[in-house]
């Protein structure tokens, strides 16, 4: 089935008398349960798509459609109940409350979306029994290594059972090993049936991914499929 449908996509920003194109008529499909990497150098583009495509953006023209409904036609508040419940952000900055615990920082998405106490706390020590930091609940982000607080991130995006988790440079604040540490976690999350976009200017971190789209000058320049012999991820 598929989940993100996007039809001659363009951004266009207005930069003075010029017209900056960042992207110029993309046209994607990905499906449910799939591992997609969006790669490209620094102004391709790739970060103006994963903007649309979690709904931080809207197109200059174009059409885009996740889980069956059309995003280009809602307004501020659906598309703000569509980033809270159909898709789990990751960052490559981790984005935690520092004086929040870990516990705290995960529940955060269910406060908004007004889920009921006791129901938000059992789903948030779920998602972080998930990502192997059930003994980290009641620590604050400075009291956790890089990567752990990077497992919180990913458990914060996890607890909704959103239909994407979009990961932007997931790795970039951490070191090689760290870095492989989480990209494993991510490959067992596709794994148990989530869907992953992440968003890399590193081969090495797109080859975790089952398929990567190059974007270069605002356009899709390849999309191909990894085997599986030739996937980082694989065992």
């Amino acid at each position: 089935m598929t989940l993100i449908h996007t039809e001659n996509l363009w951004k266009t920003y207005q930069m003075g008398s010029e017209e900056v194109h960042a992207l110029r008529g993309v046209s994607i499909s990905i499906e449910k349960g799939e591992y997609v990497a969006i790669m490209g150098p620094s102004g391709s583009g790739k970060s103006t798509l994963m903007n649309l495509i979690g709904c931080l953006d809207t197109p200059t023209q174009g059409a885009y459609t996740l889980n069956g409904r059309a995003v280009v036609d809602m307004d501020d508040n659906e598309l703000a109940n569509i980033r809270n419940r159909e898709i789990g952000f990751v960052f490559q900055t981790f984005n935690l409350l520092p004086r929040a615990t870990s516990l705290h920082n995960v529940e955060l998405p269910l406060i908004y979306n007004g889920t009921p106490t006791r129901e938000r706390e059992e789903k948030a020590k779920r998602a972080l029994a998930k990502v192997q930091l059930a003994d980290r609940m009641s620590h604050k982000p400075s009291e956790l290594s890089g990567g752990q607080r990077q497992r919180v991130a990913i458990a914060r995006a996890l607890v909704n059972d959103p239909s994407l988790i979009l990961a932007d440079e997931p790795t970039g604040n951490l070191d090689s090993k760290t870095s492989e540490e989480i990209m494993r976690l991510l490959d067992d999350l596709h794994h148990q049936g989530n869907t992953i976009i992440t968003v890399t200017h590193e081969s090495s971190i797109a080859k975790h991914a089952h398929r990567v789209l190059s974007i270069l000058d605002g356009q899709i320049d390849t999309d191909e499929r990894i085997p599986e012999n030739e996937r980082n991820g694989y065992h």
